[in-house]
C-alpha cells in the first residue's frame, strides 16, 4: 500500500503541471504515454520487428491526428485511419506463411492500436476543449473505481464476472452511483447546470463505460495470463492498467459531447 501511495503521489506531481498547462506540454506528455502504452501492447505477442515499427507509426499517427478541439466537428481523418490500417495489416501478407504474424494477429493488433490511440488522441482534444471537461472525465473514473472498491469491500456479496473475481455487483453499483452523484455536482457547479437530468445521465454513462473499460483490459490480461501490462508504475502496473477506464470514458464522452 505504501509503494502504491508513493507511486500515485509521484504520478500526480508529474501529471498535474502538464494537465494545467495543456497545449503542447500536455500533448508531448501524451506522446510519452503512448510510447509506454505501445510497448505494453507489443509485449502481448512476439511480433516481427517490421510490424512493431509500422504499427508504432500507425499509433502515433492516430494519437497526433488532431490537436485542436475547434476541428472536433470534422472527426478523425479517414486518411489517418486508412494509413494506420495499411501499416499494420500489410506485413501479414509477408509473415502469414511463416506463421509469425497472421491476418488474425494483424486485426487484433490494429484493434488495440486504434482503441488506445483514439483514447489518447481524445485526451488531447478534450483537454484543449476545456480543462474542466478533462477533469470531469478523469475524476469520474477515479471516484467510480474508488467507491466500487469501498462498496465491494463493505457490502459486496455477489461476484460480477469471472474476468475480475474481486469485482462485485454491489461494488459496481455503489461506484457508478457515487461517481454519477459527485460528477453531476462537479459539472453543474463548475461547468453548466442547464439540463441537470441530461448531465446525470451522461455522468452515469461515463461511469459505466469506465468500468467496462476496466473489465475489457482485464479480459485481455486474463487471456494472456498476466497480472499487469507492465511494472512501469510500482504498485499500479503499467500505463494501460491505469488508463483502461479513462480510455473508454473519453470515447463515450466524445460521442455524447454534442448533447452537453
Amino acid at each position: 500500500m505504501k509503494k502504491r501511495t508513493i507511486s500515485a503521489a509521484i504520478m500526480i506531481l508529474i501529471a498535474a503541471p502538464l494537465i494545467i498547462l495543456g497545449k503542447i506540454p500536455f500533448a508531448l506528455g501524451i506522446g510519452l504515454i503512448s510510447i509506454f502504452a505501445f510497448r505494453e501492447i507489443i509485449k502481448l505477442h512476439n511480433y516481427p520487428l517490421i510490424v512493431k515499427l509500422l504499427s508504432f507509426i500507425g499509433m502515433i499517427t492516430i494519437v497526433y491526428s488532431n490537436f485542436d478541439s475547434k476541428n472536433i466537428i470534422n472527426g478523425l481523418d479517414y486518411r489517418v485511419l486508412g494509413l494506420s490500417l495499411l501499416l499494420i495489416l500489410l506485413p501479414a501478407i509477408i509473415y502469414q506463411t511463416k506463421n509469425k504474424y497472421t491476418t488474425d494477429d494483424a486485426f487484433k493488433l490494429y484493434s488495440l492500436v486504434l482503441l488506445v490511440g483514439l483514447g489518447l488522441n481524445f485526451f488531447i482534444i478534450i483537454r484543449d476543449l476545456d480543462l474542466k471537461y478533462f477533469l470531469y472525465i478523469i475524476l469520474n473514473t477515479i471516484f467510480t473505481d474508488t467507491f466500487a472498491y469501498i462498496g465491494g469491500s463493505l457490502i459486496g456479496k455477489h461476484k460480477f464476472t469471472s474476468i475480475s473475481p474481486k469485482k462485485t455487483i454491489e461494488g459496481c453499483i455503489v461506484g457508478s452511483l457515487m461517481g454519477t452523484v459527485l460528477m453531476t455536482i462537479f459539472y453543474t457547479t463548475l461547468i453548466s447546470n442547464n439540463n441537470v437530468l441530461l448531465i446525470i445521465l451522461i455522468s452515469l454513462l461515463i461511469s459505466i463505460m469506465g468500468q467496462i473499460g476496466d473489465l475489457f483490459f482485464s479480459a485481455i490480461k486474463r487471456n494472456h495470463n498476466i497480472k499487469d501490462f507492465s511494472n512501469l508504475i510500482p504498485g499500479h502496473g503499467g500505463v494501460l492498467d491505469r488508463l483502461d477506464s479513462a480510455i473508454f470514458a473519453s470515447i463515450i464522452f466524445m460521442v455524447l459531447l454534442r448533447y452537453l
